[in-house]
């Protein structure tokens, strides 16, 4: 995978209180220099939790023999995890002020710990397992770039297959050298030709490996204290400048997360009164609803809470199919619909929502300014005060505030979202599945969703539901492992997606030009002759079953017939016709167009937008954005 470079890397160390230092190149605690950490971009380190911790040591274990995961991550030594780009997940495990290895999940093979040389000498005195023993002639050309030859290994141990992880230690049993192996222990020890180990890593092996000292959360917060005085200082000016700018209603947009809690920890420190604002998107995990009301009842802040129709995800589900990676159609219904509805409720002049929105989570969120508006929520205006910040700058303020944060973090979790989110890696989502029944019933969908198309378990086990097209480096990747995959039939996964068909495109005729075509199926004629007022004064003929807009004519059985002087304005015509049938049948009743109508215009019905047609000045601006159009049929390509 390539790396992504999303900012500077701000991580560097204190050797002598043997702690992480965010940007400031002199130790807040001792005043002694601090080194520049090489981690892979973007270098969002964060602390590793208890769990991490346990985690890493019990991979370490199995692979290495018992103490080893120990001997690496030492009782009383803070250690970080830097995500880096991967196929599903990976995490670089920093301790003593090294990066000691890497954990990796692999597709059909689980987790992984890749060894670099701090680990390896940490665990030379304990090593049991995936232990190469090389000839005093192989550690020089090992030390100047060669690979391990099968002729200089002396002895392994026993279980080693093609591909393990492996360290080399010489005939003192120092290590110096860790990579994977390309052989199996009996192919080494029976003395063959050929590479017997992919060497990685190396160094000069020693005797023993220089003690550090423990340190944790008390030496970490003071050794970083000038530079988060400095940063909560920068953002707390920040967000007390764009209020007095703005001069709109302040809210923080709380997620039950940890940048949205240092937002709003942020928030406090304004002097202000922020309420938080929070969309129960009906896919939460209980644990972070009831986190975001005992924030609120903690700090006395006013609690905006809203949430989804019931019947949204389940209604999205029948007309769009499983959302995926490349098709996040639930985040439209289940967040952005209520979202709408609720600032036009509470704040129908417009408001200021401060979001804990960070550069380093992604390149879409790198590239976005500090304070923007966003097309699909009308009335809000979004802020970030956290923009520059990193994981480890947000723990460094929740835990010096002594702050309760989301119990998701504390088992294995780095970012809280809905328990079925697609952008998930299936290693979280694994984790997930342990611990949320709700995830639980989600995997029941999946099955029986799997088995009436006909699909194999694959497709539920490996999360190839995620995506609706599956990336090339995906299949490639499981079919390595052995496992033969396919993603759920086109015609399947939109199943409920209304498509034009035209005929011959546009064509001469008497008025000029015209286009005839016919939608895959019959329409609703009262639902579609309603959200047609959108787009101009509408004729209904009931008794005939057609409805007429703008030149455009639409029947009950799925027709339609357009004619104009214009060619190119035909074409327009029909196309804000398609997509507006589009909307009228496919709709979900997420209600993001409710925000966008000035008139008053439009309410949900039974689920489903209705348009008052004495209200309505026909401008079209509630048309789109509108998840059934950008999630259904794409436009049509005359």
């Amino acid at each position: 995978m390539s790396l992504v470079r999303l900012g500077k890397i701000p991580l560097r160390w204190c050797d002598r209180c043997n702690v992480p230092v965010l940007e400031a190149k002199q130790c807040g605690r001792c005043e002694g220099a601090t080194r520049q950490m090489e981690i892979t971009p973007p270098g969002d380190a964060r602390p590793a939790t208890a769990h991490d911790i346990a985690h890493a040591r019990e991979v370490i274990d199995r692979q290495f023999g018992p103490g080893c995961g120990e001997a690496v991550l030492k009782e009383g030594h803070f250690a970080l995890m830097n995500k880096a780009p991967a196929l599903d997940r990976m995490d670089e495990v920093i301790v003593d002020g090294k990066v000691a290895g890497t954990l990796r999940y692999d597709l059909g093979r689980g987790w992984v710990f890749l060894a670099r040389m701090a680990a390896a000498k940490a665990m030379q005195s304990v090593l049991a397992r995936g232990r190469v023993v090389a000839d005093d002639g192989a550690l020089k050309p090992i030390l100047n770039g060669s690979n391990l030859l099968a002729p200089g290994v002396l002895s392994c141990s026993e279980g080693i297959a093609p591909g393990d992880e492996v360290v080399v230690v010489d005939r003192l049993g120092r290590a110096f050298a860790a990579g994977s192996s390309r052989m199996s222990s009996a192919e080494m020890s029976a003395g063959g030709k050929g590479m017997a180990i992919k060497v990685r890593w190396y160094e000069a092996p020693e005797d023993s490996v220089p003690e550090m000292s423990g340190a944790g959360w008390p030496e970490v917060l003071q050794a970083n204290g000038p530079e988060m005085d400095r940063k909560i200082s920068e953002a707390v000016s920040f967000m007390t400048r764009v209020m007095r700018e703005r001069n709109l209603p302040a809210i923080v947009s709380f997620s039950g997360g940890k940048d949205s809690l240092a937002t709003f920890l942020l928030g406090k420190r304004t002097g202000r009164s922020l309420p938080l604002f929070y969309i129960d998107t009906g896919l939460e995990f209980p644990e972070t609803v009831q986190h975001v009301r005992e924030v609120a009842a903690r700090h006395g802040a006013e609690l905006i809470f809203e949430e989804a129709p019931r019947e949204a995800f389940e209604e999205g589900l029948k007309v769009f199919g499983p959302p995926g990676r490349d098709y996040r159609w639930c985040c439209k219904t289940n967040k952005l619909g209520p979202t709408v509805r609720a600032i036009a409720k509470h704040f129908p002049d417009g408001v200021l929502s401060f979001i804990g929105q960070r550069r380093y989570e992604s390149e879409s969120r790198a590239s976005k300014p500090r304070v923007w508006e966003n097309p699909w929520t009308p009335g809000q205006i979004g802020a970030s005060p956290i923009q520059n910040w990193t994981s480890l700058h947000v723990w460094l303020l929740i835990i010096g505030d002594g702050e309760p944060y989301n119990p998701w973090y504390d088992r294995g979790l780095d970012r809280i979202g809905c328990f079925m989110c697609p952008a998930s890696d299936l290693a979280e989502l694994k984790l997930v599945e342990a611990g949320s029944e709700g995830y639980r019933r989600w995997d029941a969908v999946l099955r029986a969703r799997a088995e009436k198309r006909g699909l194999p378990g694959e497709w539920v086990d490996y999360g190839i539901w995620r995506w609706k097209a599956v990336p090339p480096s995906i299949r490639q990747e499981l079919e390595k492992a052995g496992v033969t995959i396919r993603a759920e039939p086109k015609d399947a996964a939109g199943e409920g997606n209304l498509k034009l068909f035209v005929q011959k495109g546009v064509s001469p005729c008497t008025m000029g030009y015209s286009i005839e075509g016919a939608f895959d199926r019959s329409l609703h004629l009262d639902r579609v002759a309603n959200v047609l007022n959108m787009l101009g004064e509408v004729t209904l003929n009931e008794d005939e079953g057609w409805v007429a807009v703008d030149g455009v004519t639409v029947f009950d059985e799925g027709a339609l017939m357009g004619k104009d002087a214009d060619a190119e304005k035909l074409k327009e015509k029909v196309e804000r016709v398609r997509r507006t049938v589009v909307k009228a049948e496919e709709c979900v009743g997420c209600g993001v167009c409710t925000g966008r109508c000035s008139e008053g215009a439009l309410r949900l019905e039974l689920g489903r937008i209705h348009v008052e047609v004495g209200r309505c000045a026909h401008c079209g601006r509630c048309v789109e954005p509108c998840p059934a159009i950008t999630f259904g049929d794409n436009a049509f390509d005359f």
